[in-house]
């Protein structure tokens, strides 16, 4: 019965076992994924990632429509590109991902896949050949041409944007004459000129898209160019030019009408058109005289006169219009005109004429034209004088010879003149000259006549002109006077203009100007003071002011009478000047004398006179005196000028502000009319006498002064002396009295007869209240007085007391306090104390100054308003909040102690105290980390435990613990490049470190790390304070630790081994990093195992990380060497040859491994073969040995560096210009590098014959034992080489090394 109850078991068991397996699922993301279109074919385009509960193996795979364009790895998921994307194609298609644990029934789940856009097409022209055609009047901004060009990308990658690259014909104007538009638009930028400029233009155009990426780099895509072909169109837009610049002809003045002169000729501007041109005369300056036929042949059209172009210079000016049959573009006549320039030349057609005008003023008209012409001379003129007011002027209007005459005299009076000139052209002025002074005779004739005859030199003519002489008189009388004296009177200072005579005249006999008079006083004496009308003769004064009798009383003057032919004579004018009361009296010196008053006496005699005529009234003197305050005291005598006083003088009678000074005026007057005074001051000095005592304003005087105060007045006394001279009122005062000796009496005069006295402390001295209180002194005052008499006075001085002594403060009260920042106290922290022993004081205490520093350095004002200090001494907290620790360790009040009632003159305030107030730290600044800007990257297959793979800095402000930091790991997370996040624990620790105020923490890694791995690990550090009160306060910051798996190590194989590899790592890696502009992480260097063929010796195998995170790849790494060919160059020169994978190169062992198993299983085979046909092969032998030595030999006579033309020789080492080998004919397989390497390349190495190889075996290995040994790393040489190497080389010098050694397969080994 258990049995059936077990089999329900086993199957209830069987049935959960299978139930329990959940089907796997596909993250979340697996929905959607984008790829770029130029993601190239094999590049990882992305991963398929499911989840299995039970942890089975995963297979995966891509099925549907366009599952061709990708492969799928089963076991992993990775999806690599198969098929090139095309977003002009395909933007948008679907896949089928599968999964499966090979326990359920595949999932399946449609992915979207989205063609990202990418610049990968360049704008293509719609039409290849462009052209047209423009009128050349086209206005400047004409739409000229349109053009489209198409992009195929989107966005800006696909927008267009066209440019003219260059303009032909390329001259600076051409190349900004077009313009184009950003919708393809060509217009015209400038003006046009098909003849001027060009009649063709060729624009080379250009379309680029905006750019976009590509490759990951912005590029931007340009079409190939395409031309524009612009023909300009001519139009008539010009006007007719003539073919000359300037057109001239002659034609004499009598040519018969119809006679052609000149043809010009004009043609069409416009090349391109050409139109018939017709000719018309549209002005000239003789209209009719000539005109033009319709060819352009100008001829006379009327009679021609040279005489009247003569102001023209002979020439007719005719304006000829040439004009085109066809209007222009404007609708109007394109027509040009010219001035053509026609001299008239001469004929003799003329006789001399006279004209009345002169040479440079005549117009030569009819007008002017004269036969009669009068003129003027003085009789018994001078030979060749010629006639006055004859303006005769001849003239021919005929040109050179024509014009020619000749000029004579005739008439009555004819032998009397001459003519000049005799013999003239064309024009000329005609004199007539006085030949015979002695028949010019006035009194004989006065008219005279003559005939003036021009006769033409060539034709004869001739005209004749009548000239009528007016004689002129001369003359020859001069003027005179009756007398040769005149004697005159007349009364000084007369007034301007008064008649001093007008009964003088002189008398001419000549008429007309010879006997018209003029009069004038020559230069002399008195001629500034008198003048004579010119006319009439009448002498006025001239100077009232200087015709003065006192400074001269008579005056001779010379009185002239000139003809109006400059003929004179002079008389004598003898004027004697009348006296007039015009003098004032005038006193002699100044008078100023000195008397003493009471006894003294006056007698003063004061000396005048008068200037005036003398005994005359005008010079009688009287003396009177003036009124005044002291002139009742004294009297003069009227005639005899004496001056006395009438009684005694007393100075103290006279007004003190004189100084006994009295000032009489004394009036001298003459006795003329008017009548005239001068007053004179008599000045008398009253001297003073000692005749009064002085006097105090006060009996009693009261002062008060303070105490402790040295040189203070203390009091000012005055006293009076009614003297009023200093030497008479001069006054001393002197003090007595106990305690006199503690006072001075300085004396001062106030005022005349007046005196002050300050009575002060020396400046030595001060008194005390303490001492003596009070002081009673008798003052005394006395002058000059030989009888020694003096005024006395009371002095009473009382002391006052004053607060003298500075306060102090309390020392116990300054001693220092602390304080803690942040809030932590408030109000009042310390009490100053003042003191003062003076018993009226009033104290306060006074903060003078606050000092802040930190750490020992002054920071200013910081700390400013913290603190206050009350004037009762009080110290309170005026900031507590703000009162910090980091800012500022240590305040310092400096603070002083005032007395507010201390007297002004002794120190109010203490010494300076100092209270020093420390500030105490408080944890108020949490940790913060530094900012850096590094990246930090791991390889899992280089850290090992214990390395450091990050690091962090930190500060905080606080001090002591509370600035202490100590870093901790908080949290490690894996963020996978899915973005599936892992957690890890104690995969990393954290260590700290500090330098100064700097806290370092190192991130070390305590295990290894999963190498396929492929994402970031976020690393959460946190940095916390260490307070000894108080919660701590603690950052964070996350790190992001980017990881490089294994499939981004990158093999590199050297034709070095590892030791030279590694004593050139240097090198090597800084021309890695030029070329990648990577970080280079170097794994390991190997030497290549022997048993290996491979092209190298030793391999170097490295990461190339970006400071982002992301390393490159083989294919990418190869792409960045070849772009970069310096850092190539050097890295062949360093001997690299191969660049791969690790994968890809071990997985070539196992392989060479079957190979080589299968290999010595043939091998076995062969040598049973070759066993049975060796004696087959032994007759053979020295056949092949003379075909290696005529080889050998053939090698000898070959010249290195001289390629046959034939193959080369099989058996030897030498390769053909394709670098294959003859024999097997194989190319080499060149990745780029061998081409410079100078290793020995096994792909480009000889496979060579063994047969025909084996010649002379024996004797190369008997020299090659000969040779001197070398260096143990130093190889034998393959012995035909060694007979190549050994050949003469060429005529170039140096022998080129043109063939390959195959290291492994050589003769030595036979």
């Amino acid at each position: 019965m258990a049995w059936p109850w077990l089999s329900c078991l086993l199957l209830l068991t069987l049935m959960v076992s299978v139930e329990a397996n959940v089907a796997p699922t596909f993250s979340g993301n697996m929905t959607r994924v984008n790829l770029p279109e130029d993601l190239p074919v094999g590049s990882e385009a992305f991963w398929l990632v499911a989840q299995d509960q039970d942890q089975d193996s995963l297979t995966y795979g891509i099925s549907g429509q366009y599952a061709y364009f990708f492969t799928v790895t089963p076991a992993t998921g990775e999806v690599k590109l198969a098929s090139p994307l095309d977003y002009e194609t395909l933007y948008l298609f679907a896949v089928t991902i599968s999964v499966s644990d090979s326990h359920n029934n595949p999932v399946r789940k449609e992915m979207q896949v989205i063609v990202e856009d990418r610049n990968d097409n360049a704008p293509v022209f719609q039409n290849s050949g462009f052209s047209t055609s423009i009128n050349e009047t086209l206005p400047v901004g004409s739409l000229v041409f349109s053009v489209l060009a198409k992009d195929q990308d989107t966005g800006s990658a696909g927008a267009v944007v066209y440019s003219i690259e260059q303009v032909i014909p390329s001259n600076g104007e051409s190349q900004h004459l077009f313009r184009i538009f950003p919708n393809g638009s060509i217009v015209l930028n400038g003006s046009l000129s098909y003849n001027n400029k060009s009649a063709f233009y060729q624009l080379e155009l250009r379309a680029c898209d905006s750019g976009g990426l590509y490759n990951n780099v912005f590029t931007i895509q340009c079409s190939s160019p395409v031309f524009l072909s612009i023909s300009v169109v001519d139009q008539p837009d010009l006007d007719p030019q003539f073919i000359r610049e300037f057109y001239s002809a002659t034609v004499a003045e009598d040519t018969p009408q119809g006679t052609s002169v000149l043809k010009v000729e004009a043609v069409d501007s416009d090349k391109g058109i050409n139109d018939p041109v017709i000719y018309s005369i549209s002005n000239s300056t003789r209209p009719g005289w000539f005109a033009i036929k319709s060819d352009g042949v100008i001829m006379v059209n009327g009679s021609l006169d040279r005489e009247q172009l003569l102001e023209e210079d002979e020439e007719v000016k005719v304006q000829v219009m040439a004009t085109e049959t066809k209007p222009n573009i404007y609708g109007q006549e394109a027509k040009v005109s010219i001035w053509v320039t026609l001299t008239v030349t001469d004929v003799n057609d003329h006789q001399p004429e006279f004209y009345n005008c002169s040479l440079l003023a005549c117009t030569f008209t009819p007008q002017e034209a004269q036969v009669n012409f009068t003129g003027y001379v003085n009789e018994h003129a001078s030979t060749r004088i010629p006639i006055d007011n004859l303006t005769m002027v001849v003239y021919d209007p005929d040109k050179g010879n024509n014009g020619t005459f000749l000029l004579s005299l005739g008439g009555p009076d004819a032998e009397a003149f001459s003519v000049s000139p005799e013999r003239a052209a064309g024009s000329s002025d005609v004199q007539v000259l006085v030949r015979a002074p002695a028949m010019v005779d006035y009194e004989r004739k006065t008219v005279m006549l003559v005939q003036v005859m021009a006769i033409d030199s060539v034709s004869g003519n001739s005209s004749v002109a009548l000239v009528t002489i007016h004689l002129r008189d001369i003359n020859d009388h001069r003027p005179t006077f009756p007398h040769s004296l005149y004697n005159i009177r007349v009364w000084e200072h007369s007034a301007n203009g008064t008649v001093v005579t007008n009964s003088i005249h002189a008398f001419d006999p000549d008429t007309g100007e010879g006997g018209r008079i003029t009069y004038s006083l020559l230069p002399g004496n008195g001629a500034e003071i008198f003048k004579v009308d010119p006319d009439s003769g009448m002498v006025t004064v001239r100077n009232s002011v200087l015709l003065d009798r006192e400074k001269q009383a008579e005056y001779y003057l010379t009185l002239q009478a000139t003809d109006g032919e400059n003929l004179s004579a002079s008389t004598t004018l003898h004027i004697i000047l009348l006296d007039i009361n015009d003098n004032w009296p005038v006193v002699s010196g100044s008078y100023n004398i000195f008397v003493q008053e009471e006894d003294g006496d006056v007698l003063i005699s004061l000396q005048a006179q008068d200037n005036d005529q003398p005994n005359t009234n005008n010079s009688r003197l009287h003396f009177s005196l003036l009124p005044g305050p002291y002139s009742h005291n004294f009297s003069v005598g009227p005639d005899t000028g004496i001056l006395r006083n009438l009684g005694p003088l007393d100075r103290e009678a006279i007004e003190p502000t004189l100084g006994g000074r009295i000032v009489l005026t004394v009036l001298v007057a003459d006795c003329g009319m008017p009548v005239l005074s001068t007053g004179v001051n008599v000045t008398i000095n009253v001297e003073d006498i000692n005749d009064n005592l002085p006097i105090f304003n006060q009996s009693i005087y009261s002062f008060s002064v303070k105490e402790r105060d040295p040189g203070k007045l203390v009091g000012v006394v005055k006293a009076w002396d009614a003297d009023q001279t200093e030497a008479n009122n001069r006054i001393s005062f002197s003090l007595t009295g106990s305690g006199a000796n503690n006072f001075l009496l300085q004396g001062l005069v106030l005022e005349s007869g007046g005196a002050g006295g300050f009575l002060r402390l020396p400046a030595d001295v001060s008194l005390d209240y303490e001492t003596q209180a009070s002081f009673y002194l008798t003052l005394s005052a006395e002058n000059p007085d030989p009888h020694g008499k003096e005024a006395r006075a009371q002095v009473l001085v009382a002391v006052e007391d004053v607060n003298d002594e500075p306060p102090t403060l309390d020392s116990a009260s300054l001693q220092g306090i602390r304080v803690a920042e942040n809030g932590s106290q408030h109000g009042l922290v310390a009490e100053l104390v003042p003191q003062d022993v003076d018993t009226m004081a009033q104290l306060e205490v006074q903060l003078v100054n606050t000092i802040c520093t930190k750490a020992g350095v002054n920071v200013g004002s910081l700390c400013y308003g913290w603190f206050s200090v009350l004037a009762n001494g009080s110290v309170v907290i005026n900031q507590s909040e703000a009162i910090d620790y980091e800012t500022c360790d240590l305040v310092t009040l400096v603070v002083r102690a005032n007395d507010l009632t201390t007297d002004p003159r002794f120190q109010a305030y203490s010494d300076n105290g100092s209270l020093a107030i420390t500030i105490e730290d408080t944890n108020d600044n949490a940790p913060y980390f530094l900012p850096d800007n590094k990246t930090f990257v791991i390889i899992p297959e280089l850290v090992v435990p214990n390395q450091q793979v990050a690091s962090v800095q930190a500060r905080d402000n606080d001090s002591g613990n509370n600035g202490a930091i100590l870093f901790s790991i908080l949290q490690v997370d894996f963020i996978a490049k899915d973005g599936a996040m892992i957690p890890f624990q104690g995969f990393f620790r954290v260590s700290t470190s500090s330098e100064a105020n700097l806290f370092i923490g190192n991130i070390e890694l305590v295990t290894n790390l999963d190498s396929t791995l492929q994402g970031t690990y976020q690393v959460t550090v946190q940095a916390q304070d260490r307070p000894s009160v108080g919660p701590a306060q603690e950052a964070k910051i996350t790190l992001n630790l980017f990881t490089v798996d294994q499939s981004y190590r990158v093999r590199l194989q050297f034709s070095m081994n590892k030791e030279e590899v590694g004593a050139n790592m240097e090198e090597i890696t800084a021309a890695l990093v030029q070329a990648t502009r990577t970080t280079v992480y170097v794994v390991s260097i190997q030497d290549i195992e022997s048993t290996v063929r491979a092209r190298g010796r030793s391999y170097l195998d490295a990461y190339f990380v970006f400071s982002n995170g992301s390393a490159l790849t083989l294919d990418e790494l190869s792409v960045m060497i070849r772009n970069d060919q310096d850092s190539l160059t050097q890295l062949l020169q360093l001997g690299l040859v191969v660049l791969g994978s690790q994968e890809s190169q071990e997985s070539d062992l196992p392989k060479l491994l079957t190979n080589v198993i299968i290999g010595l299983g043939v091998a076995l085979l062969l040598i049973i073969v070759i066993m049975t046909t060796a004696l087959m092969c032994t007759r053979k032998s020295y056949s092949r040995k003379l075909r290696a030595t005529k080889a050998a030999k053939e090698a000898r006579r070959t010249a290195p560096g001289v390629m046959p033309s034939v193959s080369a020789i099989p058996g030897t080492n030498m390769y053909t210009t394709e670098r294959a080998n003859p024999v097997l004919n194989l190319p080499t397989k060149d990745l780029s590098f061998e081409s410079q390497s100078s290793s020995s390349d096994l792909d480009h190495m000889s496979l060579n014959s063994l047969d025909d190889n084996s010649v002379d075996v024996e004797k190369n290995e008997e020299k090659i034992k000969k040779e001197p040994t070398h260096s143990p790393t130093e190889q034998d040489g393959e012995p035909l080489s060694v007979v190549l190497s050994g050949r003469k080389t060429g005529t170039g010098g140096q022998q080129e090394k043109l063939s390959f050694t195959n290291a492994g397969l050589d003769t030595t080994d036979l």
